[in-house]
């Protein structure tokens, strides 16, 4: 059975999206499609010479290997400038294909409250790991602007927190509220392009007209200092008149670095609550879901297998899922539990059974520093920063409890490793040389 090239080519995206960050796949991987297969050649269409010579370069390896994931017969990768003209041919060709497939009330997201319909409460999944969020906004659509306003949600990317916040807006917006959904980020350029424009008042009266207003990964706002006190007199505004305010973040408001604490106060005034990683028992319900959504045949047995063997967040299983999907549409039958095991053996890099003590003395080596320091009390600079990687690395990578690792690092209280985490982080945005220690540590080590 033939494979569309278009599903060939989203497999790779997930993967590629799963394995880079953000910015990195927005810049490179924007405007690239399959253009044709010959004879195990795969030709990708790129925008530009520059974007070609990067991907052949940085990527070449890492996109033939998830190419090849999909289909050993697939052996080259070349590129191939596509004139604008022609780009624009094939996409309006596509969007044709799309609008013959699908309503289009089904599939555009709504310019007006950029709100997609896709994510609804039908559609999400609930388990132990998300069902306090669930019944938090459950209790917000049955009494808007009274019940947890505001509505905070965070947890880390790939929880499910967007669907379920755009499912409280998609579900209002039935009755006939004014709900608009928005990022920091995008709210922050908006806000400038008003003073550039000499248009605040504009700005002003557009936010403060919704019934619902719901704010995406709100932490883009960190020290942003004229955007948060606009934020601020906006949220006074629609909350004293009982408007219903939405907000989502990667971090609790409290651990927000350069947020306004005026701001934390008016987010601690309703309900905050947590979306931890799912657990295996959700992880089950969420493939059986989309399983079911794509009319697609999972035996028990690898439905189980996935779900006990892969403890990645939500977007990581579901890219897998699809992964397997177009396994199993190449090969034109189900595949089987061993096959599904070799498949993920070949595709996902499995999790050394590394000992935190072995993670200090990696760390210690890397930065050529005494092991024992890490241990202990001092404040000095070139202790600080590895102790902090290294607490960074037991959380992010083998997700031990922030208590466990303060006690594994000479009995340090869970708020400074809390702290510790967020900072490197935080760091990593804008120093690329510590993103680059922290990735060849990453590589020892994971």
């Amino acid at each position: 059975m033939e494979l569309d090239n278009k599903k060939i080519w989203d497999t790779v995206l997930v993967e590629m999206e799963l394995s880079i960050s953000k910015p990195n796949f927005n810049t490179w991987f924007k405007d690239t499609y399959i253009l044709k297969i010959e004879d195990g050649t795969v030709f990708l269409s790129v925008p530009n010479n520059f974007v070609s010579e990067w991907l052949s370069q940085k990527f070449h390896n890492t996109i033939l290997k998830s190419l090849r994931n999909i289909s050993n017969s697939f052996h080259s990768l070349q590129y191939i400038i596509t004139k604008e003209d022609m780009r624009l041919k094939l996409a309006q060709e596509k969007t044709q294909l799309i609008n013959k497939e699908l309503p289009l009330d089904n599939y555009y997201i709504n310019k007006d409250d950029n709100l997609n319909p896709r994510y609804t409460f039908e559609s999400f999944v609930v388990g132990p790991f998300n069902e306090l969020a669930h019944a938090a906004a459950q209790a917000v659509i049955k009494k808007p602007g009274i019940v947890y306003n505001p509505l905070f949600i965070y947890g880390n990317t790939g929880h499910g927190k967007t669907h379920l916040i755009q499912a409280i807006g998609n579900y209002l917006k039935s009755g006939q509220r004014k709900i608009f959904y928005t990022t920091s980020e995008k709210f922050g350029q908006e806000y400038v392009n008003a003073l550039q424009l000499n248009k605040p008042n504009f700005f002003k009266e557009k936010y403060r007209k919704y019934d619902v207003l719901i704010m995406d990964d709100i932490q883009f706002l960190s020290g942003k200092m004229k955007m948060q006190e606009e934020l601020f007199h906006l949220f006074n505004h629609l909350y004293d008149n009982n408007k219903q305010i939405i907000f989502s973040s990667d971090k609790h408001p409290a651990l927000i670095q350069d947020l306004e604490d005026r701001l934390k106060s008016r987010f601690s005034a309703g309900m905050i609550v947590d979306i931890p990683p799912p657990d295996s028992e959700s992880r089950a319900a969420i493939i059986k879901t989309k399983i079911t959504q794509n009319n697609f045949p999972l035996s028990k047995e690898v439905v189980d297998f996935l779900a006990y063997s892969l403890s990645g967040n939500i977007r990581e299983l579901e890219g897998i899922l699809n992964s397997i999907i177009c396994q199993s549409q190449l090969k034109d039958k189900e595949l089987s539990l061993n096959e599904v095991k070799n498949f993920i053996k070949t595709s996902t890099k499995p999790k050394k059974n590394v000992s935190a003590k072995e993670i200090v003395k990696t760390v210690a080596d890397f930065y050529n520093i005494e092991e024992n320091l890490i241990y202990e009390k001092t404040r000095k600079k070139e202790i600080i920063k590895p102790r902090q990687i290294i607490m960074y690395i037991l959380r992010e990578e083998f997700n031990i409890s922030y208590p466990a690792i303060g006690e594994k690092l000479g009995g340090r209280d869970h708020t400074t490793v809390m702290h510790s985490c967020e900072k490197i982080k935080n760091d990593m945005v804008a120093d690329t040389n510590l993103t680059n220690e922290i990735n060849q540590l990453r590589s020892i080590l994971v």
